[in-house]
């Protein structure tokens, strides 16, 4: 399949503070059990919409308002109808351009529009791949009414052509896109516009055979997913190459977690180095800080506290264990003194 993971990334353009409205389009060539062409439609993070080739209608995942339907249901057909004939028209041209055979090829688009943090609307954005390589990206700014294209995989357009597109995107795509966004923004702003502050711990393992220690600073349940999450060493940022992790994940309730790691040699911790994590939310005037001291974890150390962990737990042992003993025997007597007596005064001989 695609580089899925590649299109996504493109939402980074999106700043903090700001909300996007994005749709991923797929288009498969060949035969599979999946529609020909499907989109999903996001709000920042949230699914609001579906649409494909074998309904060719708009379900959405979300309290859609009714007085709104049918001219949500034009919208979409205009928007993802283009969509689907423009990339069903580019297979023509990638078989020939990039002598692709027969068989199955997926062609998918990342498109949408912002709406920046004093609510000013920013430019119509899309990215296109193809077979697990990125192809072209494509910029409509509004305030300029112009377009600009980066690694064009179709034919250069003329200059007819270009006016014809950039109409269509001044005219139709644009504004359907930031009055969809400006209404699902205020139709979900309890979701979206939340503000969740994270959890944030500083957490060591001590590595097998005496190979050090691993630090790793955990960021979750934290909401939007803006935030920085940075590793010092004697307050100096540690090198993003010692470092592993560093992926915004989604958590099961629609939060999110950040985790960064590093790996810290014997050597070092006997060099005494001070380490510290520093959690800074993008939208938010804040910071927390996190200090973790390098001489509780001296090998040496955590050798020395296992050594008189192990001792003090075989003193009481050796403690416990003649106790034990001595109160079963106790018990077992006065087990037997009770059978005597029971058959001293019973009517019958006792075994």
């Amino acid at each position: 399949m695609l580089m899925l993971a590649y299109l996504l990334s493109c939402l980074t353009v999106v700043s903090a503070g700001s909300h996007s409205l994005m749709a991923l389009a797929t288009y498969i060539v060949g035969q599979t059990p999946f529609p020909e062409f499907s989109a999903v439609l996001m709000l920042d993070d949230l699914q609001i919409m579906y649409y494909d080739s074998t309904t060719w209608k708009a379900v959405y995942r979300t309290n859609s308002d009714s007085k709104y339907y049918d001219e949500e249901q034009s919208d979409a057909d205009t928007v993802f109808n283009a969509m689907y004939n423009g990339m069903k028209t580019r297979d023509f041209y990638v078989k020939k351009h990039l002598n692709h055979t027969d068989g199955v090829h997926v062609h998918q688009r990342l498109a949408g529009c912002e709406l920046l943090n004093d609510d000013k609307p920013g430019p119509l954005h899309f990215w296109d791949a193809f077979d697990e390589k990125s192809m072209e990206e494509f910029t409509y700014d509004q305030e300029k009414n112009d377009i600009q294209m980066k690694k064009p995989w179709m034919i250069p357009w003329d200059q007819v052509k270009r006016r014809h597109i950039k109409y269509l995107y001044e005219i139709f795509y644009y504004p359907i896109c930031i009055k969809v966004l400006r209404r699902y923004l205020h139709m979900e702003k309890n979701n979206v516009m939340r503000k969740v502050k994270p959890r944030v711990r500083l957490m060591k393992k001590t590595l097998p055979d005496s190979q050090g220690l691993q630090i790793s600073c955990l960021a979750t349940g934290f909401y939007p997913r803006h935030i920085n999450l940075t590793l010092f060493r004697d307050d100096q940022p540690v090198n993003d190459d010692q470092i592993t992790g560093g992926e915004i994940l989604p958590n099961g309730d629609g939060s999110y977690q950040m985790r960064k790691s590093l790996v810290i040699s014997v050597e070092e911790l006997r060099e005494g180095h001070k380490y510290n994590c520093t959690m800074k939310r993008l939208n938010l005037d804040n910071k927390l800080d996190i200090t973790f001291d390098v001489a509780e974890s001296d090998p040496g150390s955590f050798s020395l506290y296992v050594v008189i962990s192990v001792l003090v737990l075989m003193c009481v042992a050796v403690l416990i264990i003649p106790a034990l003993i001595k109160w079963r025997r106790k018990r077992q007597t006065a087990g037997r003194v009770s059978e005597m007596s029971q058959c001293k005064y019973s009517p019958t001989p006792c075994k």
